[in-house]
């Protein structure tokens, strides 16, 4: 399959693909077909990602790689064990795509002065209202 995201690099060589029984749909083919796929991608035994990739992929998707340094990847939404595959390919891309997205740092930035005032001004005004609220002092 070839890759429909920005990722550059081709990890499919790399990849391990795992059937079982689904608990989705699929009527009475579900206690009789393996349509459940699992992805399975050892990121620190990869040839095709550099060191830093590795890293950065640990870091950020760390709750989906067990103790081995294996990324687990499961679909199971489909009847057919085909799509389930593809969705477990594409949904793989999308989360080293997602991890692998540098953050923009931040840049501060000051309130402008005509914001100030009419904040300001807008207090003021909820002020004013709640005062003519008040039931009149005797």
């Amino acid at each position: 399959m070839e890759n429909k995201f920005k990722f550059a690099k081709d990890l499919t060589k790399e990849m391990e693909f795992i059937t079982s029984r689904s608990s989705g749909p699929g009527g009475q083919n579900v206690n009789k077909v393996n349509s459940k796929v699992e992805l399975r991608f050892s990121v620190f035994e990869s040839e095709i990602l550099t060191k830093k990739e590795k890293e950065i992929i640990f870091l950020k998707l760390y709750h989906h790689i067990n103790n081995l340094g294996i990324l687990s990847v499961t679909a199971q939404t489909e009847r057919s064990q085909v799509q389930n595959k593809e969705i477990a390919i594409q949904k793989f891309y999308r989360w080293l795509e997602i991890a692998l997205t540098p953050v923009k740092p931040r840049k501060k930035t000051r309130p402008t002065r005509a914001s100030k005032e009419k904040r300001l001004e807008e207090k003021q005004a909820l002020a004013q209202k709640k005062e003519s609220r008040k039931k009149p002092e005797l």
